[in-house]
Formats: structure tokens, sequence, C-alpha cells
């Protein structure tokens, strides 16, 4: 059993949950929101673009993809330019972008336009990553960091459900209503974006670059008067910039996170791509196909808002590896019996959902919690980015293997992604419960600990 940390007193790292964290909170997760709406809602659209346009098993997995490949680029490119530019000042023109190429999809008439559309969608997507969960991270209390940031994930299941609502909604329009639903993701982007006028810049960001004036002014504002740079705790004093990703210690934690987070969007960005495709050829027929989707999604929320709740009870290293282990069981089960009844495999689906919101919530905890602020955004962006190359890979091999190798194959593959997640956690996952922000970052950090 672990033990909580010694926590030290810092007018910023234990300062209550105010009215201005929780906006900020709910602002900053609008872009995962659209990140699973995005990803999830091509799923159902799917059905009828490729009926419609005769699309192979290859161009369906190009459209599948191009909104990861897209996160790949956007997410290493947000994250150097949050750091060098500041938070606040990307937080509403990535989400401009995404309205804009949203509603430029209604108009497409072959595959080439949608997957070039779905690619820049995927780059703001990607870029709002970095800027978002930075500018959450430090103004964020730590006792209210890991949930906060784990809400991120939250979101981005919110957005997918409302996604499959959404286009079992608009599927009744027509031939045409893909074009409304992959056009409906402008309704919430334009919500969020004006929402998001008028945030702050980040202390810590402003205190870095040596605006102490300006930084001061963003304390007020968050924490109330009488708290000023001089209360911010000295982070690593090394001049630090992206290389510092690469080497020394930080190379490692990017390894350790990078590959991780691999694991666990693999298997997930491959359910919720192809989630009707993957029903269908598990047997189940007609509206359970639909319904069984959408059923799928909300348990995926439920599994998030139980791993938030954990993650400061249990900590972040055993939440992580128990996530992999469980999760991985029930695809494993998946793949050994894919013929079994229709009330077995929605289980086992809903397991599956459920065990995997540890190493999902984490995904944002990790990266924002073990790099210092001069690197942060670079760091959430390039580990964001690594684990796209093989959440893209997987999704556009994903119609090939259901075609080649059935959907049994397809499941223990994704079986096996998560325990090597599990392996991955087991030897490297650190233990950051209850750390200031400036202990997390330091390569001085504890040891690991044993699992509970």
């Amino acid at each position: 059993m672990s033990t909580e940390p010694a926590m030290s007193t810092n007018p910023l790292e234990d300062a209550p949950l105010s009215t201005f964290h929780k906006k900020l909170t709910l602002y900053a997760s609008g872009g995962p929101f659209l990140d699973g709406y995005v990803l999830s809602i091509i799923g159902v659209a799917l059905a009828q673009i490729t009926t419609q346009w005769g699309l192979s098993s290859s161009t369906q997995g190009l459209i599948g993809a191009s909104t990861l490949v897209g996160i790949l680029l956007g997410a290493f490119a947000g994250g150097y330019l949050t750091d060098r530019f500041g938070r606040q000042a990307l937080f509403t023109i990535d989400l401009i972008v995404i309205i804009a190429a949203s509603l430029a999809q209604f108009f497409v008439q072959d595959a080439f336009w949608l997957i070039a559309l779905r690619l820049v969608i995927g780059v703001a997507v990607g870029a709002d990553y970095p800027i978002a969960t930075s500018l959450l991270t430090e103004f964020t209390p730590r006792k209210y960091r890991g949930p906060l940031l784990g809400a991120f994930v939250v979101m981005w299941f919110v957005g997918a459900a409302a996604a499959y609502l959404v286009g079992e909604v608009l599927r009744q329009v027509g031939p045409d209503g893909w074009r409304w639903m992959l056009a409906s993701a402008t309704v919430p982007a334009l919500a969020i974006v004006l929402a998001r006028f008028g945030t702050p810049e980040s202390p810590l960001w402003l205190a870095s670059k040596g605006r102490r004036d300006e930084a001061n002014k963003a304390l007020e504002l968050s924490f109330g008067p009488g708290v000023t740079v001089d209360d911010l705790e000295p982070e690593p004093a090394e001049n630090l910039d992206p290389r510092a990703l690469l080497r020394s210690g930080y190379g490692k934690r990017m390894l350790f996170i990078s590959l991780f987070w691999s694991c666990s969007v693999i298997p997930l960005f491959a359910v919720y791509a192809f989630a009707p495709a993957i029903l269908t050829a598990l047997k189940l027929g007609g509206d359970l196909v639909h319904y069984g989707s959408a059923l799928i999604t909300v348990m995926f929320l439920v599994g998030c808002v139980i791993a938030v709740l954990l993650v400061n009870r249990i900590g972040r290293r055993p939440l992580l590896i128990h996530s992999f282990a469980w999760s991985g069981a029930a695809l494993l089960l998946l793949g050994v019996f894919p013929d079994s009844t229709a009330a077995v495999i929605m289980i086992l689906f809903v397991a599956y959902a459920i065990f995997t919101g540890g190493s999902q919530i984490l995904q944002w905890v990790y990266p924002n919690e073990l790099f210092p602020t001069e690197i942060r955004g670079s760091a959430v962006g390039l580990a964001s980015s690594l684990s796209r190359i093989g959440a893209a890979i997987g999704t556009y091999l994903v119609p090939i293997s259901l075609s080649a190798l059935g959907v049994g194959a397809t499941m223990l593959i994704a079986a096996a992604v998560s325990v090597v997640g599990m392996g991955i956690s087991i030897a490297w996952a650190p233990e950051t419960r209850g750390m200031t922000l400036a202990e997390s970052a330091s390569l001085d950090s504890r040891p690991l600990e044993p699992v509970s």
C-alpha cells in the first residue's frame, strides 16, 4: 500500500477550488469534447459514405486515420508554439480552424477532400491538447490537478457519446445525413470558442518569461489578493528547451509516457472508429449495432468518471497498471470467444470500456506533472503526437484486419497491445500523487511505489 507524501505549505498548490477553476476546466475540456465528437461521428457517417462512394477498406481506413495523423502533427506544433508564445494566445485560434473545416465537410464530393479536411481538423484538435492542458495545470491546486485533468478524458467520451446520438438522429435525414453529421461539429466548436474569450494567461508561463507584473495580475484573478510571483515554488533552474525531452531523465519520462499512451489509445481509437463494423462482425445485427455502440460509449464515460474519483485515492501508478490488466483481459476474452451470445459480447465490451478509464485519464495527468513549465506544452504535444502514430496505423489496419484475419484475431491483437502497456507501466510508472508541480517535475522525484 502506497502512502501519502508529506505535503508542504504553498498558497498556490494548496488553494481551494474556485469558480474560476471550474469555469477554466469546462472551457479547456472543450478540446477533448470535440476530439471525441469528430473521431466518433465518422464511424457513423462512414456507413452511408461507403455505400454512396463505393469505398474500399483501404480508403475507409485512410478516412478514419486522417484525423489521427492530423492530431500527430498538430499536437507537436501546438506544444512548441504554446511554450514559446504562451497558452492564452492560441486558446481560441485552433477552434476557429475546427469550425471552418467542419463546415467545409458538408460540401465535399470525393474521398480526397474529405481526408484533407479531416487532416486539418486533426491538426487543430491536436494543437489544442498541449495548449489547454498546460493552461489548466498551471492554474490548478495540486489536490484537484489529477481529477480535473482526468475530466478532460471524461469530456472526450461525452463528445463521443453525443456524436453517436447525433449521428443516429441525422442518419434518418436520408442519404445526405452524413454531410450534416460531419458539419454538426461546428455547433459545439462555436460555443466553446466564444466561452474561451477573456481567459487569462498562465502565471507560471509569464513568470518563466520574466513578465512578473502580468503574472501577478493573473494570480490575483485566479487565487485572490495577496498571492504573487514570490509565492511560486521554484522549478528546475536548468535552461530547458524542447531538446530536453529527448535526453537525460526527461527522455526516459517521454519514452514512458509515449509508450503507455500509445498502448492505451490504439485499441480505443480502433474500437471508436469502427465500432459498428466490429459489432456487426461479432454477429450483432440491426439496431443492436447502433445502440450497442452508443451504450459502449456511455460505459467509457462511466469508466473515466470512476477513474477520476480513484486517481487521488489509490494513486496514479496502481490505477494505470490495473486499468491495463483488466481492460486487456476483456479484449482477450472477446478474441477467444468471438461467437458468444450478444449479451456476453456486450458485457465484455462494457467491461473493457469501464476498466480502460484509468489509462485514459492518466494520458493527461502524467505528462503535465512530469515536466517543468518551460517544456510542459512541448512534452504534452510530443507525447500526444508519438502516441497517434500507433493509433493512426492501428485505425487504418482495423478494417483490413477484420476482412483478412477476422474479428477474433483483431481483438486478440488489441489485447496484446494492452498487455504491453501493463508491462511498461509496471516497469516505469512513477507515483506523483500529492506532489507539487515543482516536485513532480524534478528529476529527483521519489522512485516507483508498489501497486496497491
